[in-house]
């Protein structure tokens, strides 16, 4: 049996280029190649595995000509330069090493904040320039102060650990971060109000999802106190650029400390110049140690992958085994589905999940289930989550998850439930998978329905009394909304009931607030799958 062949098109260090070899891995080193697409196109036909930084981009057409590729590996948490749903479709596993950096992005953050609090370049700059302007540079102390994190996960965690070696007051929001975790941290849990009304600093570790874009706007700006200090390390796009550029000049904040930027590489930027402003080229990963680590650990994983069948730490795909793979595909996209549903009806801090496997099902490998379930809850609130991934992140915000196995006692062959636990009230969802190997929502809320999961559904709670649907009808036609599917189901006539409805394109926002306010409307989601 010839080794398997991996291509390094980027720079990676050359200890991980020996664990490849000492492995039995045959590689061929180029770590040039990634910035000449068109060569790569050119020969990556010829490899079993693709290890990368972020100078090369597997696009879709590198991927179609990729025929022998089985593993795209990126040394590093950032896979924007895969485009993950060709792999997928190509049956190519992409993996990352999402944990290599933590600690280097985590201490960036705390240097930018003392940076920032005693005007470290700035005043470097003037000594430098042989100015000696001692009285100008009137930094703040640190001790005491409060820092509010807003993102406790991974990264987050660690600048809140470093902050109160610093003996500074660390406030946190996070929605997923349970009242539990926040104590072992010894943070503060509150909410991003009061975070921004409080903070004299804010440090921004969450990532950038449609919910987090632009969390630090004009708005948000307005509700901090006269004084304060804002640093991102996290993703460009969290801050209103604009709008911190007015509040700098407006002395209502004191500074900023970016290291991402809304346009990258940030060549030109309104804020580039600003006496109150320090920038840094993204370097947040950029130390030796990180660098070395995700190197090594990305040779690990995918020498495993093509030497054994090992998956670990992959995005599009659980750690399963090749035997195992063609009965649990389908139950997986139920999972995550059932999971995404969940999630995008979810908006306050979730304390347990409990995910019972009823029938066949239950003698599956129920952890790879389990680990889709927590994927497709947490992506629509924190965005880079996958399914190896979001266990670890599930734990680190002290979420209990329970796994519940019983032998068949519903009227399916296999069922799936999940139910979430929240401060204020808990939701369960039930799917199956028919013959036709498609997932299905079976029950929502002990409301029982049969619907498939389409790509654009709106979701409606109400009190079943007449005239609701006509009304609703109504909307959707006004609003030129053609329905595909409509699934209606209720407790008892007179009580609760539910409408989900699928659609053809994307579901307009305005729409929700109307059918929202319609009188026998409960609640009204736009969902995606």
């Amino acid at each position: 049996m010839s080794k398997p062949k991996v291509l390094i098109s980027d720079a990676l260090s050359p200890a991980a280029v020996q664990i490849f070899r000492d492995r039995g891995v045959e590689v061929d080193f180029q770590p040039n190649l990634g910035k000449d697409k068109d060569k790569l196109a050119d020969i990556i036909g010829d490899y079993d595995g693709l290890a990368i930084r972020s100078a090369t981009k597997a696009t879709a057409k590198i991927i179609e000509r990729a025929k022998r590729l089985k593993v795209i590996g990126r040394a590093g948490i950032g896979v924007d330069n895969v485009e993950i749903p060709a792999a997928t479709a190509k049956g190519i596993i992409v993996m990352n090493t999402p944990f290599g950096n933590s600690i280097t992005t985590a201490e960036h953050a705390i240097t930018l904040m003392l940076a920032l609090a005693r005007e470290i370049p700035q005043a470097d700059a003037s000594t430098q320039a042989g100015k000696w302007e001692k009285n100008r540079f009137m930094g703040v102390e640190i001790t005491g102060k409060t820092l509010g994190v807003v993102g406790c996960g991974n990264i987050g965690s660690i600048v809140c650990d470093r902050a109160q070696g610093l003996r500074m007051k660390v406030i946190g929001f996070d929605p997923f971060l349970t009242e539990e975790r926040a104590r072992d941290l010894g943070v503060e849990k509150v909410e991003l109000d009061e975070l921004l009304k409080r903070a004299d600093f804010i440090t921004l570790h969450t990532p950038l999802t449609d919910k987090t874009r632009n969390i630090i706007d004009a708005a948000a700006i307005a509700k901090t106190k006269k004084g304060v200090r804002i640093i991102n390390c996290a993703r460009g796009g969290l801050v209103d650029e604009q709008a911190l550029l007015e509040a700098l000049n407006s002395k209502h904040v004191a500074g900023a400390a970016l290291d991402v930027f809304a346009e990258e590489p940030a060549t030109s930027n309104a804020l580039f110049g600003h006496p109150g402003v320090i920038c840094t080229p993204h370097l947040g990963a950029s130390t030796t140690e990180a660098q070395e680590n995700v190197a090594l650990q990305i040779a690990e994983q995918m020498s495993d992958y093509l030497l054994t069948g090992a998956i670990s730490n992959a995005i599009n795909f659980p750690s399963i085994t090749a035997e195992e793979a063609p009965k649990l595909k389908p139950f997986i996209a139920l999972a995550e589905k059932l999971g995404s549903f969940a999630g995008q009806l979810t908006e306050s801090s979730i304390a347990k999940i409990q995910i019972t496997y009823e029938g066949h099902v239950a003698e599956m490998k129920t952890k790879a289930l389990t680990s889709a379930v927590l994927a497709g809850l947490l992506r629509p609130m924190l965005g880079e989550v996958n399914v190896v991934s979001a266990p670890v992140i599930a734990k680190e915000r002290g979420m209990i998850v329970d796994e519940v196995l019983r032998a068949g006692e519903s009227d399916y062959e296999s069922l799936i439930t999940v139910a979430v636990t929240t401060e204020h009230q808990e939701r369960a969802v039930s799917g199956t998978v028919y013959a036709d190997g498609k997932p299905r929502l079976v029950d929502i809320k002990g409301i029982r329905v049969d619907a498939e999961f389409g790509k654009s559904m709106i979701y409606v709670t109400n009190e079943d009394k007449p005239g609701f649907i006509g009304k609703f009808a109504s909307l959707l036609g006004d609003a030129k909304i053609n329905i595909a599917t409509f699934h209606l189901g209720r407790v008892a006539a007179g009580g609760d009931a539910i409408a989900l409805v699928e659609i053809d394109g994307a579901v307009p926002a305005d729409l929700v607030a109307k059918i929202q306010a319609l009188p026998q409307v409960k609640q009204a989601k736009a969902l995606a799958f």
